[in-house]
């Protein structure tokens, strides 16, 4: 029991992490346009410098990479075709497609929790990197959280579901420390995430901040999120 306290510490951080990530959305929302474009580069960055490379890595010796970049095609036309099908419904759907690219985050930061679970299992030495790693993405989680939500501008439904994705991780980090995932669908997990991630930052985020505001400026903060990304991936790693 004592060997749990570690993960489930980290896993209140990454919480911890992902509230104030929400927060600052939040606080600053009158600028949503400039939320929104800050967003879609960090969206678009953990997809193409983080899980893409990762899934890739964790593939090596169980599955060629064509494979894997199918998954990331998949999760892409997967989200898409749920995206637009909830569209299709009209006004009626219009509720529920406003929660499908929070839930997505969601899902995610609870996967990120359950992988420091599951690496505490393996060794600590693999749950310390790969809970700083969370730990640093975490942030950038509750702001996009946020962001989607407000795209709608409900401000309500952005806290419900940042409460949510704040929770999330620690339930995620409870969860692998007491069940099993195999390690050959961990690879083509990752890819699936990675396409619904290049979704919602190039076909929804962009899109939206660029709407907003047609100014220069959204598209910087894109190009912004992206780098910064890049920067906290090389300093996880």
């Amino acid at each position: 029991m004592d060997e749990a306290w570690l993960p489930l510490g980290f896993g209140v951080a990454a919480s911890a992490a992902t509230l104030l990530g929400g927060a600052i959305a939040l606080r600053f929302h009158q600028r949503i346009s400039l939320v929104l474009g800050l967003a879609a580069g960090i969206v678009l960055g953990v997809a193409l410098i983080d899980l893409i490379p990762e899934a890739l890595s964790l593939a090596a010796g169980l599955y060629p990479p064509r494979i894997i970049l199918a998954c990331v095609a998949t999760g892409f036309a997967a989200y898409m075709l749920l995206d637009r099908g909830l569209a299709a419904f009209g006004r009626t759907a219009a509720p529920w497609r406003d929660h499908l690219g929070p839930a997505s985050l969601t899902l995610h930061s609870f996967l990120d929790g359950m992988g420091i679970g599951l690496a505490f299992q393996m060794s600590p030495e693999i749950g310390w990197v790969l809970a700083l790693a969370v730990l640093t993405h975490d942030l950038a989680d509750g702001i996009n959280t946020v962001s989607l939500s407000l795209t709608g501008s409900r401000p309500g439904l952005a806290r419900r579901w940042l409460v949510v994705n704040g929770l999330a991780p620690l339930a995620g980090v409870i969860v692998g420390l007491v069940v099993q995932v195999p390690d050959a669908m961990l690879a083509p997990l990752l890819g699936g995430f990675a396409g619904v991630f290049l979704f919602i930052g190039g076909c929804e985020l962009v899109p939206r901040s660029r709407v907003r505001d047609p100014r220069l400026r959204a598209t910087v903060a894109t190009v912004g999120g992206m780098v910064l990304m890049l920067i906290v991936t090389q300093w996880a790693h």
